[in-house]
């Protein structure tokens, strides 16, 4: 470690300081040196941060974006760090120097109160405040350099003293073999005493009961610990200034931690990898749960168990009772600690973080959650920042905090999927069937308060598949609909025709959260599934199944079952969740936001099992807002972030002034002529290429699309990926060019691979693709390489790479429009034209459908340069992109590059010169 910088002192600290109050320039520290673009990207960057604004960054793919975030960011939060000590430095010297002066105010005042009477008086009191108010911000500023000295100290006391991991290990060792050696004396007790070990699981139905609903205002307890707690103090610290970095998968942030760990930042930097509980739980029994809200749910439940106080009936019974409450062994104070602190150490990623949490038996969820106070960056992936909810569950604070969200381009999407929710007919009727059985099997052990609840939630479920069209009682695949139809309302028309406005849904969505009855409700259906034996009365008749269970409690000798529990179909590959409950209560949720930002869509189709109810969010920038009015700045960053006017007018405009956006677009690292972008207007017949919905089926469209594939096939090396509007679209021109023989004639020069709908076939056909065009160009002969064909918004237009030799032409069938047709969609157009001013004389609904099209092209046109040294050609082909409106939502370093041909022989011409003018250049190095 250098003199003079303590630990988690940032690279160039006194260097970047100088250079920021001398020439106006910062020193950013760069693992190599920087390109221009990315050094104007880091300025720009370090510039919104410090003005404490809103960033819209666009940096292609290939110009090391990612490298720029990190040392422009971490530059500015060094010097940061840096002006605050010695701000604090003067604060302190200036209150040390100021103590001699304290008696002068008394005398001072004594004086002018005799001169100015009650004047006088007034300015004593203003000036005994503002001394009072120094000396707590004096108090203050001395109590977090105590607890950032002691921080530190820990810190690097781990990070040189090998002795504490080893006694530390040696502890963990001691640990297992006591936990070993008591467990061996349960299996022995058991043994010697079989009829109590019965009665014991007959017991554990105690778990499946709700414990009782003190009120609607529960206690806070943070982070699962009691307030209490002695150990609080070890576990939770003040926030300092810090950065939060997301983006959408964890392999984007795991790719992005090991950049930090290369940059000038790696070692000194107290970085924190966030997840959610399916990726860092290393509790195997709660990991086979396997779906996320069961794995939370279990996780939840454990740490009541460990916190929670006895009941009075438990206590009374005592060992008779011998009730089984499961904790998790991996939730130890001491070990979490350490598991903290060795993440604060070193930057780990989410798999490091995962084999540490197994090694020390801590767990990663919540050890990584306790170091958030002190880290300097935190990396998490989209939901858990930008759901509320969640946000606060995981301890993220944001106020006066910087926020980066990368790989931003479907960042509107994504809000308005995370608060947008669906429930089908099938699922709602299967929850009140559970939910009534539950009910009636525990009915006189619940609490009033319990009941209360559940009966609510049981009319919910009613009313929910009434407005369907459907009875609850009866099996929803049996129930047909009779107008079948989508019918779009606002929430409170919603609430009213659906008679349940009477109901408070913010306190039945509280206590769902809070008596986690959706888990008890799985559990309760687990225990007595299709082949559990279930005890019902004193007799303990043996009755198999849910169904059995429950004409057990309606029939006597002579009745007929009230219910019955319709088995639920489920699609092929879909997991069938035991507890439908914890779908609707996503959907209870969504029906808690205000009226004019979502409308509930009544899909009815065929039976009530097949119709659903869909809330739509229509507003996300009420959601977003909330981000952007706690945080000091934000930067929303993306490789295609055109066209930008999206963000502004759907996501910023309520929430901040236009003056506090920010916007910046930079080029592209390749030289200009490794690229050649084409419009091309009319094909090798002279048909003019127009795609819309009415022309695109014609037979001569598709026979001009197939003759233009055919003669690219002739010029190009390597890769073609053909990208068209829709997996329909691509499966009609396929059958028909199957039908004429084109397909057999495209074969001779390239091979040719489809795109899967399947998402776990992808990898298989990219990997054979890649294989095929790797032999052609070793082997030679006439197949010159491989032809793919895709789908915009498919699985290959985002995320997968194109480079180098696998994409040497990227072709784009037609413009992608949106349906706009679906009901969704008419109703978001509706809703912008209400609430947004008109463009350049264009309604905004008009603008949505342009932006959504030409969002999806970027997307997949930058799939093909990926790096410096990278060439290849963009075929768009449809005279429209030729259009001013279109053409000006390309990203910038493609619209400047560019040509328009009016003809295919012009542009045949261009291709065939471009690719023999690279293939002289780059030769086998190409390849």
């Amino acid at each position: 470690m250098e003199p003079g910088r303590g630990p988690g002192a940032l690279p160039g600290t006194e260097e970047a300081a100088g250079a920021a109050q001398g020439k106006g320039r910062v020193n950013f520290p760069f693992p190599y040196t920087p390109y221009s673009i990315q050094e104007d990207f880091m300025a720009k960057l370090y510039d919104v941060l410090e003005a404490g604004k809103v960033g819209i960054f666009e940096s292609p793919t290939g110009t090391g974006k990612s490298l720029s975030l990190i040392c422009g960011a971490l530059s500015w939060l060094r010097d940061f760090e840096e002006k605050k000590k010695q701000e604090e430095a003067c604060l302190l010297a200036d209150e040390h120097n100021g103590q001699d002066k304290q008696q002068q105010p008394t005398s001072c005042s004594r004086e002018a109160s005799n001169c100015q009477g009650s004047a006088g008086e007034l300015d004593w009191i203003t000036e005994f405040m503002q001394k009072k108010e120094e000396q707590a911000m004096v108090d203050r500023l001395k109590e977090e350099q105590i607890r950032r000295k002691k921080r530190e100290d820990r810190l690097e006391k781990i990070r040189h003293n090998v002795q504490l991991k080893y006694a530390s290990k040696r502890k963990r060792l001691e640990d297992d073999e006591t936990q070993r050696l008591l467990q061996l004396s349960k299996e022995i007790l058991s043994t010697e005493l079989g009829s109590d070990a019965l009665e014991q699981l007959d017991h554990e139905e105690e778990e499946l009961i709700l414990a009782e609903y003190e009120s609607d205002e529960e206690k806070k307890v943070g982070l699962g610990l009691d307030e209490d707690d002695d150990d609080d103090d070890d576990l939770e610290e003040e926030h300092v200034t810090k950065i939060y970095y997301c983006s959408r998968t964890h392999s984007q942030l795991a790719q992005f931690v090991h950049e930090v760990q290369k940059s000038p930042f790696g070692e000194e930097i107290r970085l924190v990898s966030l997840g959610s509980r399916q990726n860092l739980c290393v509790n195997e029994e709660v990991r086979h749960l396997g779906t996320v809200q069961l794995i939370n749910d279990r996780c939840v439940e454990m740490q009541k168990n460990k916190h929670g106080k006895k009941s009075e009936g438990e206590e009374s019974e005592g060992k008779k009772r011998r009730v089984s409450r499961a904790v998790c062994p991996f939730y130890s104070y001491e070990q979490m600690q350490f598991l903290r602190d060795e993440v604060l150490v070193k930057v780990k990623d989410i798999e490091q973080l995962v084999a540490l949490g197994k090694e020390t038996k801590a767990c990663p969820y919540y050890g990584s959650r306790y170091a958030i106070p002190a880290a300097q960056l935190v990396v998490l992936p989209y939901q858990m920042l930008l759901h509320e909810s969640t946000r606060c569950a995981s301890g993220i604070k944001l106020k006066d905090q910087v926020v980066i969200i990368d790989e931003a381009h479907n960042l509107i999407d994504t809000i308005t999927c995370i608060y947008s929710a669906e429930v089908r007919g099938a699922q709602l009727c299967c929850a009140h069937s559970q939910l009534l059985q539950y009910m009636e099997r525990y009915r006189k052990r619940l609490k009033a308060k319990n009941l209360m609840y559940i009966k609510q939630i049981l009319y919910l479920l009613e009313r929910f598949v009434s407005i369907l069209g459907g009875n609850v009682n009866q099996n929803p695949n049996a129930q047909s609909i009779s107008q079948a139809g989508t019918e779009l309302k606002s929430i409170n028309d919603f609430l009213f025709q659906s008679q349940i406005d009477n109901i408070n849904l913010f306190k039945v969505q509280r206590y769902c959260e809070k008596s986690l009855i959706s888990r008890k409700l799985f559990g309760f259906v687990e225990r007595y599934g299709a082949t559990s034996v279930v005890k019902t009365n004193k007799e303990k008749q043996n009755m198999a199944g849910l169904q059995n269970f429950l004409l057990t409690l309606h029939q006597g000798p002579d009745k007929e079952a009230a219910i019955q529990c319709h088995p639920v179909e489920v699609e092929d590959g879909q997991p069938k969740m035991a507890s439908p409950l914890m779908q609707i209560e996503g959907f209870l949720s969504a029906l808690t936001n205000a009226n004019q930002d979502g409308r509930v869509i009544l899909n009815r189709q065929g039976t009530v099992a097949q119709s659903s109810l869909k809330f739509l969010l229509l507003n996300p920038a009420v959601h977003f807002a909330k981000v952007l009015k706690e945080c000091r700045a934000a930067i929303i960053a993306g490789g295609t972030m055109q066209p930008v006017s999206d963000f502004r007018e759907q996501l910023l405009s309520c929430a901040i002034g236009a003056d506090r956006v920010v916007e910046f677009s930079c080029g592209h690292v390749i030289p200009p002529d490794n690229i050649l972008p084409i419009i091309l207007c009319s094909g090798p017949s002279n048909q003019q290429l127009e795609f819309t919905y009415q022309k695109r089926d014609l037979p001569q469209m598709m026979d001009e699309m197939g003759r233009i594939l055919g003669n690219l096939c002739n010029v190009v090396p390597g890769g073609v990926v053909c990208f068209f509007p829709s997996y329909e679209y691509e499966k009609q021109v396929y059958t028909h060019w199957e039908r004429t023989g084109l397909l057999t004639r495209l074969a001779t020069k390239k091979k040719i691979f489809q795109e899967p709908k399947r998402a776990n076939q992808v990898e298989q056909v990219l990997a054979e693709y890649a294989k095929c065009i790797k032999r052609c160009s070793q082997v030679g002969g006439h197949v010159t390489g491989a032809l793919l064909f895709s789908v915009v918004g498919g699985k290959m237009s985002e995320g997968i790479n194109f480079s180098d030799d696998l994409g040497r032409c990227v072709v784009m069938v037609g413009l992608p429009y949106p349906n706009i047709k679906s009901p969704e969609l008419q109703e978001k157009m509706a809703y912008l034209d209400k609430t947004m001013p008109r463009t350049a004389g264009q309604p905004p609904s008009k603008m949505l459908i342009e932006n959504l099209c030409m969002k999806a092209v970027n997307q997949s046109i930058g799939r093909a340069i990926r790096h410096q040294k990278d060439f290849a050609s963009i075929l768009l082909v449809d005279h429209r992109y030729a259009r001013p409106s279109v053409f000006n939502k390309l990203p910038q370093w493609i619209k400047e590059r560019t040509e328009i041909k009016p003809t295919f022989g012009l542009a045949f011409a261009a291709l065939r010169k471009f690719h023999h003018e690279k293939k002289s250049c780059y030769g086998s190095e190409a390849s």
